[in-house]
């Protein structure tokens, strides 16, 4: 497993990637569709920033989710959504970075998750959100190589769970001599 000071980082550069793309959606590019079914640039947008606020719930105060309930649905952007990203990630950030945070165990809907294995489950959906903002705003849908590869690690395991999941499309075979970022979004149902 990754010491907590590299996952801390990595997380940071995850938050970092999709704070950029955030910035870059034009307002009229809010309601264009994204590769994730159904979901327009600003339901995007705004999933991640209800995961985000969820952090310190589950990591700093320990919370159960029946605890939170729905404090994070509905539409948390506003009218300045990378306002609202940026307030979002800033309390994530600080909420895993906290003395003793990533030590912790977070009660999850499947259950009690050591903080690092949840910490790092956010690290991966914010790389692969990110290509999916990219690819929804015409942004460069290059992903840092050190977050592909720690993201597909990540997935790797479950990914079959993923699907079952509804939240995520079945896997696409990749083409012959694909290259790590998108043999990883293949697997989580994306078509580079």
């Amino acid at each position: 497993m990754i010491d907590t000071d590299a996952l801390l980082t990595l997380h940071g550069r995850a938050v970092d990637l999709f704070g950029e793309r955030v910035h870059a959606v034009r307002g009229d590019q809010w309601d264009a569709g994204t590769p994730c079914a159904e979901w327009s640039v600003r339901d995007l947008v705004n999933h991640l920033v209800s995961e985000q606020l969820w952090v310190p719930s589950l990591v700093r105060d320990a919370c159960m989710i029946e605890e939170v309930g729905d404090t994070f649905e509905g539409d948390l952007l506003g009218t300045d959504p990378a306002a609202s990203w940026d307030t979002a990630a800033h309390s994530a950030r600080e909420a895993f970075a906290g003395p003793g945070a990533l030590e912790r165990t977070v009660h999850l809907s499947y259950g009690d998750t050591p903080a690092t294995a949840y910490c790092a489950q956010m690290v991966a959906d914010l790389v692969v959100h990110a290509w999916d903002l990219s690819r929804a705003i015409g942004a460069d849908e290059r992903l840092p190589q050190e977050l592909v590869s720690f993201a597909a690690d990540e997935v790797a395991p479950y990914a079959e769970e993923l699907e079952k999941s509804g939240l995520f499309g079945a896997p696409v075979e990749p083409p012959a001599g694909a290259d790590a970022q998108t043999r990883l979004l293949c697997l989580l149902g994306r078509r580079p």
